[in-house]
């Protein structure tokens, strides 16, 4: 009856079925035998037919804890002879990815994996840093393998630092289905970026079809940084200005701190607007008043927009933002920091996919979302 207990609990079915139990109360382990019944034949993959067993292995398998116990599966494995008579090895449908553990377990070190750093997670299940990092990478390497990335069109480029000495990785996520994704060539219709010259590069070498947008946050940025130049400027000018607040110095509109405050929410206003072709006409005159200004801080800006004048217009056609991917960023670096850093890039690619890659392991593994 124990035996029928546990089948039912592991859903082993025939021709599987448990031999016996053992639990070691030294070492707080349960041991769960699995053996087949004498004279069954398997298929094997690929191959027509059921095919006799030649020979077996005993496999050991870390399970499910059994309450706060670990508990084992020693599995009888077997080896059959093929009609061509090459010998194979045969594996339950619950046997693990990797090699020594079931499904079940590997479904549980990801779902934790997703939630805490690696070392985190060892210290739960048991394992060694490298086991839980073996699991994670072998997932996502085989969720990455059958992931269908034909529907990408949209997508948003940002970098990230992945330990100190300023070096750096790529983020590209699918902007539509917000997930982290590799990009091929010829896919990319839209990309969203700041102005960063790298960036415009990689994009104008790798994705010849895509569209740039820059977004209007990293506009205003612009002209917000302008505008504190000319505040600190005018304060150094005039000492009575020092310490007023910008409602009071809208009112001075002859000063150029005020002039600059002005120009930020013009422009500001414009790219707001949905019409492509009213943002146009008025951002072109935004520039030339700027330029005819005096407010040589704002004239930066102005030099900005003319060099990047499509991709800023694209904004009121397209409304891509680069929020998302930099909230994404914005993750990564905060588990980075509760894993006390992470230095390998293959690790960070790792980690970067279970957070945000919205990954499907379902096909390999029924038990893992």
């Amino acid at each position: 009856m124990t035996n029928q207990l546990f089948e039912a609990a592991l859903g082993i079915k025939a021709p599987w079925y448990v031999q016996g139990v053992d639990f070691d109360t030294t070492k707080r382990q349960l041991t769960i035998a699995v053996d087949f019944v004498a004279g069954s034949r398997f298929a094997y993959p690929g191959v027509a037919g059921e095919h006799p067993v030649h020979d077996t292995q005993i496999k050991r398998l870390r399970h499910l804890n059994f309450f706060q116990h670990e508990c084992y599966l020693e599995v009888r494995v077997p080896r059959v002879r093929l009609p061509d008579g090459s010998v194979r090895l045969v594996e339950p449908d619950w046997v693990g990815q990797l090699d020594g553990f079931t499904l079940l377990f590997e479904a549980l070190v990801l779902m934790l994996a997703q939630q805490m750093p690696f070392a985190a997670v060892a210290r739960i299940v048991n394992l060694s840093w490298h086991q839980v990092h073996a699991v994670c990478s072998r997932y996502v390497e085989l969720a990455l393998a059958a992931a269908n990335l034909s529907d990408v069109s949209t997508v948003a480029i940002d970098e990230t630092s992945y330990r100190r000495g300023h070096e750096y990785l790529t983020l590209v996520a699918d902007m539509q289905a917000r997930r982290v994704v590799f990009v091929t060539p010829g896919q990319v219709t839209s990309v969203s970026i700041d102005m960063s010259p790298a960036f415009i590069k990689g994009v104008g070498e790798h994705l010849p079809n895509a569209r740039l947008t820059f977004d209007k946050f990293h506009v205003v940025a612009h002209a917000s940084k302008a505008l504190d130049t000319v505040r600190r400027q005018q304060q150094k000018a005039d000492p009575e200005l020092k310490g007023m607040r910008w409602t009071l110095l809208r009112q001075y509109a002859t000063k150029r701190t005020a002039r600059a405050w002005l120009y930020r929410e013009q422009l500001r206003e414009i790219l707001e607007r949905k019409q492509i072709h009213v943002v146009s006409e008025m951002l072109r005159q935004w520039c030339s008043n700027v330029m005819r200004s005096k407010v040589e801080p704002m004239k930066d800006v102005a030099r900005l927009i003319r060099r990047h004048f499509d991709g800023i217009v694209a904004w009121a056609q397209t409304r891509q933002t680069n929020g998302f991917i930099e909230a994404i960023n914005g993750l990564f670096q905060a588990a980075k920091r509760k894993a006390r850093g992470y230095t390998h890039f293959t690790t960070m690619r790792t980690v970067l996919f279970l957070i945000a890659g919205k990954l499907d392991f379902s096909s390999f593994n029924a038990h893992a979302s």
